[in-house]
């Protein structure tokens, strides 16, 4: 518990306001991205509009040496899909589009999937259901509870429909630096792990696989796939825990 920043609540207004501006985003996004659109194409819009609109950091671009603002990882990828000019997304495709945000010295970290066209029913129940498992995890949250219990949540519901979560990507603690302490892994025990208290903020961010939940990390070193090579969909957002529950800092419109 020593390494966990807990946040003062003025450090909780700007990162209130990072979340905000990064919802905005994918508001602008929801608008543009559309099947023959190149994945690089959907960087590029992000960058400009983080960057000129909103004249923020995109805080992934430089991170860790990767070039790019976001990762789009379309159907088998898992997580860390590296933007591309000969990846033009399709009719069919599943793809997540992971962005991050820093703004006044505080990151904001959120995914969305999009449905390209019309999908297979398959692909349409697992972004349902991953984003229905994101919530059941987020709604366990509030002073007490502890991240197993996150855990346990997201885990069952993913499980009793027929799904699988992947164990090696987790979300994480996030503030002034992207990856703080805690981890927050997607499986679990209720009653495990460590105690949520006010002023935490991390993000939960479920990686679900239509098979086995076991990846593979391609030669690029950056992006990770099914190892059955089955559809893969994952949604995040960055949450607060409150005095007597949680906040979504990233929530969009449509969410409310």
């Amino acid at each position: 518990m020593s390494n966990v920043s807990i946040k003062s609540a003025q450090e909780i207004a700007l990162m209130r306001e990072s979340g905000r501006l990064l919802a905005s985003v994918f508001h602008a996004l929801d608008k543009e991205i559309q099947a023959g659109m190149t994945t690089m194409e959907v960087n590029d819009f992000v960058d400009a509009y983080i960057t000129d609109t909103l004249q923020a950091r995109p805080a992934s671009k430089g991170q860790y040496g990767y070039e790019y603002v976001l990762n789009s990882s379309v159907n088998e990828v898992v997580c860390h899909g590296v933007p591309s000019v000969a990846k033009k997304l399709r009719e069919g495709d599943i793809v997540n589009v992971d962005i991050t945000l820093e703004k006044n010295g505080f990151i904001a970290d959120s995914s969305k999937m999009y449905c390209i066209g019309k999908v297979t029913p398959i692909a349409k129940k697992l972004v349902d259901t991953t984003y229905e498992a994101m919530w059941k995890g987020i709604e366990t949250v509030k002073p007490g509870a502890t991240l197993g219990d996150i855990g346990y949540a997201i885990q069952s519901h993913v499980e009793k429909e027929g799904f699988s979560v992947v164990r090696d990507y987790c979300g994480h603690g996030i503030g002034r630096e992207m990856h703080e302490e805690p981890q927050v892994v997607h499986y679990g025990r209720k009653g495990t792990g460590m105690h949520l208290v006010p002023g935490m903020t991390f993000t939960i961010e479920p990686m679900i696989n239509q098979g086995t939940y076991k990846t593979k990390l391609k030669k690029d070193g950056w992006t990770v796939v099914t190892r059955d090579k089955k559809l893969s969909a994952q949604w995040e957002h960055t949450i607060l825990v409150t005095e007597s529950g949680f906040e979504v800092l990233t929530l969009r419109d449509e969410e409310h």
